[in-house]
C-alpha cells in the first residue's frame, strides 16, 4: 500500500489558513508599531488588535470590551479561575477537563480554596443533579468545558447556567468554537475560552471572554494592557490572525455536515475491527461532529500511534499536552474504563481538510497495524 501523508489530529492543532498567514504577515514584517506607541507606527497596529477584538466579539456576540487577548488558552483557563477566586471561595469542575483547568485548581486547593470535582457517567456526561448537590454558599465559580478534547462530548452548559443562577460560570470552549453555538448571551456563560491555533489561526494566540461586571485580577503584571488584566506588549500578529480564524469558521453549516459523514462512516468502519471499543456517548449525536475516540484491544496507545505514524498517518491517544507523559487519560478513566482500556485508546480527529480518500486510507491501515501489533504482543 502506497503511503498517503494523512493527518488525522485536528484536536491537537490545525494547520493555519494560507489566507490568515498572508494578512498576518503584513503585521509582521511592514506594520511592525507597538500598539502601545502613540506615533503612525503604533497606531496603526494598534488598530489592527482594535479591529480583530470586534471580530471576536462579533463571533461571541458580545461587546469588544468584554474580550482580552492572551498568550494561549492555557492562559485564560488560568486569568478565568485564579483572578476570580479568592481564599475561602468554593468552585465546581468536573474530572474530565483539560489539565490547564484541573492543574489551576490542583494549586488554588493548596492555597485554601475548597475545590469540588464532579463526576461523569460512562459517556462522559456530568450529572445536573450532582452540580445542583454540590452548590455551597460560598460557591464562587463553575468550571465546565463545553466539549471534551478528547472523546468530543458535549455537555449541557444552558441547563448549567439556568441552575447554577447568579453563580459565575466559565466554560473551556476551545475544541466548541469550530463547532457549536458559542454566542455567549445564548449559553449564558460569564467567561469562556479559545484557542487560535484551534480554528486554523497560530499558535500562541488566545482569548478570554469577561462578561462586563465581572470582577477579575490580572495574574499577569507590568503594564496596563488588555484593560490591566494581561501585561506584555500585545502579539499583533497573531491578534490579527485570531480575528481573521473566527470571521472564516462563521457560517459553516456545510462543512459540518461534510465532517459528520465522514466521522460516521470512520466509527462505523473501525468498530468492525474485533476487540474494538467507542469511547464516549453511542449517540454521535452528544459529541462533537470530528472526534473519535476508540480503545482496541491487546493493542497499547502510544505503540499504535508510532506505528500509524510510520504509515504517514498522524492520530493521538488524547490531549496534546499530555502527550510526554505515558499515563492512561484521566477522562477515560472518570468514565470508567480500566487502566489498561485507557491506555489502549486512539483519538481521531477531522478537520476542514479531511477527505474521504484520507478516511479510506486510514481504515485500510488500522485494521493491518493493529493485527500486527497484536501478533507482537502475543495476543
Amino acid at each position: 500500500m502506497k503511503k498517503q501523508k494523512t493527518y488525522l489530529d485536528y484536536a491537537a492543532t490545525t494547520p493555519l489558513d494560507s489566507r490568515i498567514l498572508k494578512t498576518m504577515l503584513l503585521y509582521l514584517k511592514d506594520k511592525y508599531g507597538n500598539p502601545s506607541s502613540i506615533h503612525s507606527f503604533g497606531q496603526e497596529a494598534a488598530q489592527a488588535v482594535d479591529k480583530a477584538r470586534i471580530q471576536v466579539a462579533k463571533f461571541l456576540n458580545c461587546k469588544p470590551s468584554e474580550i482580552v487577548f492572551t498568550g494561549s488558552a492555557s492562559e485564560s483557563d488560568n486569568l478565568a479561575i485564579r483572578g476570580l477566586v479568592k481564599k475561602g471561595d468554593h468552585i465546581i469542575t468536573t474530572k474530565i477537563e483539560h489539565k490547564a483547568v484541573l492543574e489551576t485548581c490542583k494549586d488554588l486547593k493548596s492555597e485554601g480554596i475548597k475545590v469540588t470535582y464532579l463526576s461523569v457517567n460512562k459517556e462522559g456526561l456530568i450529572d445536573i443533579k450532582d452540580l445542583e448537590k454540590s452548590i455551597r454558599p460560598n460557591t464562587k465559580l463553575v468550571s465546565i468545558m463545553y466539549a471534551n478534547n478528547e472523546t468530543g462530548v458535549v455537555q449541557p452548559i444552558k441547563k448549567i447556567k439556568k441552575l447554577i443562577k447568579n453563580i459565575y460560570f466559565h466554560t473551556d470552549a476551545v475544541q466548541a468554537g469550530n463547532w457549536l453555538n458559542c454566542n455567549v448571551n445564548d449559553l449564558g456563560v460569564d467567561l469562556l475560552t479559545l484557542s487560535a491555533h484551534k480554528i486554523y489561526g497560530p499558535k500562541g494566540v488566545g482569548i478570554l471572554y469577561m462578561r462586563q461586571g465581572t470582577s477579575i485580577k490580572p495574574i499577569i503584571t507590568g503594564g496596563d494592557h488588555e484593560w490591566g488584566l494581561r501585561a506584555g506588549t500585545e502579539n499583533v500578529a497573531g491578534i490579527v490572525g485570531m480575528g481573521e480564524a473566527v470571521d472564516r469558521i462563521m457560517n459553516h453549516e456545510s462543512r459540518i455536515m461534510k465532517i459528520e459523514k465522514l466521522r460516521d462512516k470512520l466509527v462505523k468502519e473501525a468498530l468492525k475491527i474485533p476487540g474494538s471499543k467507542l469511547n464516549g456517548p453511542l449517540n454521535l449525536k452528544d459529541r462533537l461532529p470530528n472526534i473519535a475516540n476508540f480503545s482496541f484491544e491487546g493493542v497499547e496507545g502510544e505503540g499504535l500511534v508510532i506505528a500509524l505514524d510510520q504509515e504517514a498517518i498522524a492520530v493521538s491517544t488524547g490531549s496534546a499536552c499530555a502527550s510526554k507523559k505515558l499515563k492512561p487519560s484521566h477522562v477515560l478513566k472518570a468514565m470508567g474504563l480500566s487502566e489498561l482500556e485507557a491506555h489502549s485508546s486512539l483519538r481521531v480527529s477531522l478537520g476542514k481538510h479531511t477527505t474521504s480518500k484520507d478516511i479510506d486510507y486510514f481504515l485500510k491501515a488500522l485494521p493491518k497495524v493493529i493485527k500486527r501489533l497484536r501478533k507482537i504482543s502475543g495476543r
